[in-house]
């Protein structure tokens, strides 16, 4: 389905009128949640924000954690979340590659034998270590 087909057949009836206006348009965008008490964590949001412009909205757990129950509060400590109006939800490393839309390494994340392994391997140990990168990524911005 691409284009006019995805629009509903009944797109003039009232129907469809009262069905828009009912509809919860507080989150149309995707949100990545990240932890806005961690420098190292910020620094990439600002940088990614400049990647993904308008697509992905940005917010701190310690912000919006109690507009998702549905995420218990140590996943929101443990690692970013990409959540979805549709409900679907991605941590980690496939939230981040998902939010910055590189097709070439999700096609490697999904499609190639170990890549998703080592990437959330590679992430967890970054996230587990925040303190430290954020420190040093409080030196890199010191020289930048």
């Amino acid at each position: 389905m691409h284009g006019i087909d995805l629009l509903p057949i009944r797109w003039w009836t009232n129907e469809f009128a009262i069905e828009m206006a009912n509809l919860d348009t507080t989150q149309i965008k995707p949100i990545l949640v990240y932890d806005g008490d961690c420098d190292f964590c910020r620094y990439w949001i600002f940088r990614w924000s400049h990647i993904t412009k308008d697509r992905i909205d940005y917010a701190p757990y310690q912000e919006v954690y109690a507009k998702f129950p549905e995420i218990p509060l140590p996943d929101f400590q443990s690692s970013v979340k990409l959540i979805f109006e549709n409900g679907q939800i991605y941590s980690g490393a496939e939230a981040i590659l998902r939010a910055l839309n590189n097709r070439t390494l999700l096609w490697c994340y999904t499609k190639l034998p170990g890549f998703s392994l080592i990437s959330e391997t590679i992430y967890r140990f970054v996230a587990k270590h925040r303190q430290h990168f954020s420190k040093l990524t409080r030196g890199f911005r010191k020289n930048t």
